[in-house]
Formats: structure tokens, sequence, C-alpha cells
């Protein structure tokens, strides 16, 4: 006996719809959002529970506490709703959703893996993004009042009086403020590095995928974190995809009827690229472009395979995504064989 269970969550409280195995509406109801009132009210419920959330900030929280108490528990990412809504019909719909395994995008939600290398990640991507901030704000203020030729110089502490100096009196205080806040930024920076160094240090995953061109002690450990398993994605594409390295592409009126037999067969039409999709994790799209770009300032097989598409008329930003694609598809390889990486397979043969 089967029960399929929408749960819509919000901060103070939760939507709860469940369906029988014929789509029949069996109960709905509201709760506080409380660890300990959802499980006692999966615990009421009769047969293997099937629970549907909504990707959100609580969906993380929700795995982890009522994933043990169930058979299955899936999180989705929010569909568009047309007309009329409400947090009932919301949980319905995650009811229905599950219960027909309808179409659509199912998120990754690890519990307890990598837990402490995901949150040092998380904490080394915040830091870094507060510090880029503070520093543009800074250097914002300089460019605003004509301050040209400016350089790393003025982010350091020792040298930056010299660059306050060139501003009017009255912008002096506000530019010497936002000077700490750099400073502050780049101590928390190196805190939240060395953090991250710390916990990849021990993962075995982390110093295998250093050996990949291009990837060092900080993106390794930000792949690992946040893929968690290479096991989850079956083919390279699905990969890249998850990178935003995936192509999306557009064809249409593929099939026509032949002059001859009058049958339906398929012919050759034109496919439009739409450029790279657009779901995906940010952050794994920066490392692998990220690491086509040192990969390309030195003297390797990517580095000629590169010369030869940029040299037949492939423009250098496709070349260099073409790239970014053979490191991911090469990291992805390597870690599910759990082996070291091998510069002669990004060798092309020479010719007979």
């Amino acid at each position: 006996m089967d029960r399929y269970i929408g749960i819509d969550t919000h901060s103070e409280s939760c939507s709860v719809a469940i369906l029988g195995q014929s789509g029949k509406r069996l109960r709905q109801c509201v709760v506080e959002t409380q660890a300990k009132v959802l499980i006692d009210l999966l615990e009421g419920v009769p047969g293997d529970k099937h629970v549907c959330i909504e990707e959100g900030q609580l969906a993380e929280w929700l795995m982890e506490a009522l994933a043990p108490h169930v058979k299955e528990m899936v999180v989705v990412q929010p569909q568009e709703h047309a007309g009329r809504k409400s947090d009932a019909d919301d949980a319905l719909a995650l009811a229905e959703r599950i219960r027909v395994h309808a179409k659509g995008i199912y998120v990754f939600k690890p519990t307890t893996q990598y837990r402490p290398l995901r949150e040092a990640v998380r904490t080394y991507a915040v830091a870094t993004k507060e510090q880029t901030r503070a520093k543009n704000r800074f250097r914002a203020l300089l460019r605003a009042r004509g301050v040209s030729k400016l350089d790393e110089t003025l982010y350091a502490p020792e040298s930056r009086e010299r660059w306050i100096k060139k501003l009017p009196p009255d912008y002096r205080r506000r530019a010497t403020w936002l000077g700490e806040q750099v400073d502050a930024t780049t101590r928390a920076q190196l805190v939240a590095e060395s953090w991250l160094l710390e916990e990849a240090k021990h993962l075995p995953d982390v110093h295998r995928l250093k050996t990949v061109p291009g990837l060092g002690n900080v993106r390794a450990a930000q792949i690992v974190a946040l893929a968690v398993t290479p096991h989850r994605f079956r083919k390279t594409r699905q990969f890249w995809s998850y990178c935003g390295l995936g192509i999306v592409t557009r064809a249409s009126a593929e099939w026509k009827h032949s002059s001859t037999s009058g049958e339906l067969q398929r012919v050759r039409t034109k496919v439009h690229v739409r450029g790279l999709n657009l779901n995906r994790q940010p952050l794994l799209k920066s490392v692998f472009k990220g690491a086509a770009t040192s990969v390309l300032s030195r003297n390797n097989p990517l580095r000629d395979h590169y010369d030869r598409l940029v040299a037949n008329g492939t423009a250098p930003h496709l070349a260099r995504l073409t790239i970014a694609r053979r490191i991911a598809a090469a990291t992805l390889a390597i870690w599910k064989k759990k082996e070291d990486y091998e510069p002669g397979k990004h060798t092309p043969p020479k010719a007979a």
C-alpha cells in the first residue's frame, strides 16, 4: 500500500497533501515547520510513503530529517504556475508528481557525505565573492574621481594611502573605510581557503582530481564537494549539462512524406544552436572554464588541440569551450575509474 505525500514548505508552516495509489485525495492539512511534527505526521500514515518537496532553503534540512522515515523522498525544482495558485494546490501537485513519476528536474541532495568539505567550499565561495565586491567598491570610488593607472597595489594596506591621497579631501574618509573592508574580507577569505585545504587534504578523490590539467587544490575540492559522486552521471553529456557546458540545439519539421512511397521519412533539417544550457551549477562552470584558461597558458596536448581548432577556423571562445568540455570529461572518467590522469589519452594518434 503506497502513499504519495507532497509537502509545500515555508518558514513557519507546511501544507501537506496525501494521495492514494489511484490518485484519490486521502488527507490534506497544515502543520508547523518542525522536524518532530512532520515526523509524527509521516509515522501516522500507513504503508510505504513517497515524499516530494520543492528545492529551496529548507530542502536539505528536510531531506536529512525526513528521509530515514520514508521509503522514497525526492526534491524537485519549482515549476511555473499559470492561473490559480495556493499552498494546498502546490502540495497536491507535488504529491501527484511523485505518484506518476512525472518528467522534470530532480535535485540531488546528499545528506552527510562530504559535509565538512561542502561547508568549507560554501564558505570559501561566499568569502571570495565578498572580497571581490569590497575590492570593486574601493576601485570604483577611485575611478569615479578620475584616478587612472590603477593596479593591484591599491589593495595592499602599506601602499593604499598613496592612492587615497589622490582623492579630494571629502572622499578620503570613505575611501579609508572601504580599504578597511577590503582588509577584513581578505583576512576572511584566507581563513576560508585554509579551512577548505584542511578538509580537502584527507580525501583521496581530491588528490586524484588534482592530476587533471588546470585543477589545483581548490578546484578539485570544489568539484568533489558539489558533485559528491561521479555515478550520478551515466554519461559525459549529463555531467556537461550539470556544469553548464551542455550545448542547447533546436530543430523542427524533421519528418516529411516521401515523394515516392508516400511514407513518413526523416529528413535532414538545419539544427539551430541556442548556446549553453542555463540550468546548471554555476560554480562548476566557473571551475572548468578557469581550468581551461589555465591550461591554455602553457604547452600541453590540450593547448595543441586548441591551436588546431583555431587554425581550422573555430572561434577562440568556442575552442576554449571545447577544452573545458574535454577537461570535464577527463575529470568524470578518472573519478569513476579511480585512476590518475594520463596525458597520452589527450594526444591524438599519429597518422600511419
